[in-house]
Order: C-alpha cells, then structure tokens, then sequence
C-alpha cells in the first residue's frame, strides 16, 4: 500500500507540477506528499523529480517511469471499472481531436467502429493539426503525434511512430540519391509550414537536426504527400502516410541508416480520476487496433 501511495503521489505531483496542488487532490499535507515522492526515489535509487522552491520538473528518469506509472494507474482503473460497473453500458458525448491527416486514416474509421458497437454515444471529431486546449475547449480525448509538452495532460502511448525521407522515382530520376543527411542541402526539400529542420541520427547514434529548403513549402502534410509523389522533391513524412507507396514503388525511402528516433502516438485527456466509461472504452478501442501489427500494413 505505502508503495502503491507513493506512486499515487508521483503521478499526481508531475501531473499538477507542485506538492500544494498534489496534496489537495489526495487530501493531504505537503509534507506527507514530499515524504512520499522521497521514499520513492530511495527505493528506485534514482532522482525522479527536481525540485525547487519555484518548480518541480521531471528528471530524464522521471520521464520515463512517469509513462509506465500512467499506465499501470489506468489499466487498474479499466480493471476496477469492468468490475463495478458490470454491465452498465457506455452513453454520452464524446469530443475528439486529432491532426487532420492521421485522423482522416486512423481515427475516424475506428471511431465510426467504436459507435457501431456503442450506440448510446455520440461523438464530435475535430480534425486539425492546431493544438487544442484540451480543458478549456471542451475535448474529451484528444491524438498526438511526437513529443507532449504539457506534463498537466494525461497520456497513454498508443502506439510508435516513425519517420522516413521519401521522394518518387522520377524525381531520383534526375537527382543523385542523398548518402548522408548532409547531401539533402542540394536537393529540393518539401518543408511542413515554417519547418527548417528534419531530425536524424548521425553515424555515433547522436541526435541531430539538419536544415533543409527548398521552392515549395506548405503547412498541409497532405499537400507535401501529393508534390512528393508528383516527383517535386524530398518529403519527411510519417511512415504510416507513406508506407502504401513505399510498398507499391510510387516513392522511395532514402537514408533509413539515419532514421531518426521513434516518437510516440498518444491520448490525452486532462484527467484520470472519473473518467467516463465512454472516454476509456474508446482508448482501448484506439490501443487495441494500433498494437496489431497486421493493422498498420497498407490496404492499397
């Protein structure tokens, strides 16, 4: 139990970024929270949070034990729920966001799934690649793609996500293949909006960013899908949009010894305490899809 409390209070801290915050939440003093977080990280024998008079901020360590400590919190309350709630059956609204591209493949043909089978909810799916304001606009559950930021938001990865540099056959056609990161300064880059920089490793498995340019640039990544296949340059782009045409010849993947490293696609929600049968039973929904391997290979 003193285990199982001081993790409690771990989440809770980085989720809220102070102790006061955290120790209203679980009714507690400052003090028993801070007593909590110090006895974990003595048992763990890392440093998971640092902590100052004006901030508390995650460690690189805390990072990582934060993701596994926010699933495990929420498989058991999906354990609890299944339980206490036997078969009351999902209801209400849900608002879902999701970036225009991968919500258009990968989130709207699950969602009209997951209402097939749950047919007292509703849902309102809003496809932009802005970032929403999960509290203040209302959203139940929203999909990112890369890093988050926000430590106040809850997430659960929902599956990896990997990005390639492609281009079509007839643009390599009258164009060198790039041998190195460094090679693309000669070639026409596809840019995502004011995007200067793509991410990759170097040969000591460093992480670098290397700038990039080139005629066209748009802040649409289907548009940039579209000038690569038509043969206007290089696009880097996520490997669940390109994969078909990877497999189908229509683009080639180039520099995949450099692959930068694999990201995350999450849900975020603003909280886990009483969060709706509907909202859970929709991330299962989301995670169970994306962790078959046979999902992600492409349909054409």
């Amino acid at each position: 139990m003193d285990a199982f409390k001081q993790v409690e209070s771990f989440v809770s801290v980085a989720s809220r970024g102070s102790l006061s915050a955290a120790a209203r939440a679980e009714g507690v003093t400052p003090a028993v929270v801070g007593r909590r977080l110090d006895a974990l990280e003595q048992r763990l024998g890392v440093k998971l949070l640092t902590r100052t008079t004006r901030s508390i901020s995650l460690t690189f360590e805390g990072a990582a034990f934060l993701e596994d400590c926010q699933r495990i919190l929420n498989d058991l309350a999906n354990a609890e729920a299944s339980v206490s709630l036997g078969g009351v059956k999902a209801s209400g609204h849900l608002r879902i966001s999701a970036p225009a591209g991968f919500g258009r493949i990968h989130v709207a043909p699950l969602v009209r799934d997951f209402l097939d089978m749950n047919p007292d909810v509703s849902c309102s799916l809003d496809l932009t690649d802005r970032l929403v304001d999960l509290v203040n606009e209302g959203i139940d559950c929203a999909i990112r793609i890369g890093e988050l930021p926000d430590s106040s938001l809850v997430s659960i990865r929902l599956a990896d996500n990997r990005r390639v540099v492609v281009a079509s056959p007839a643009y390599f056609a009258r164009h060198p293949l790039p041998v190195t990161p460094q090679d693309l300064a000669a070639h026409n880059c596809l840019p995502l909006g004011q995007q200067r920089g793509w991410v990759f490793r170097d040969e000591e498995g460093e992480v670098a960013t290397v700038k990039v340019g080139g005629r066209l640039e748009c802040n649409d990544g289907a548009v940039l899908h579209e000038w690569a296949l038509a043969g206007q340059g290089l696009a880097w782009r996520s490997l669940w949009e390109v994969e078909a045409d990877l497999r189908a010849g229509r683009l080639v993947s180039v520099l995949d010894d450099f692959a930068a490293p694999v990201t995350g696609i999450y849900a975020v929600f603003p909280q886990r305490k009483h969060l709706a049968l509907r909202v859970r039973l929709l991330i299962d929904h989301l995670k169970n899809h994306y962790g078959r391997p046979d999902y992600w290979r492409p349909r054409s």
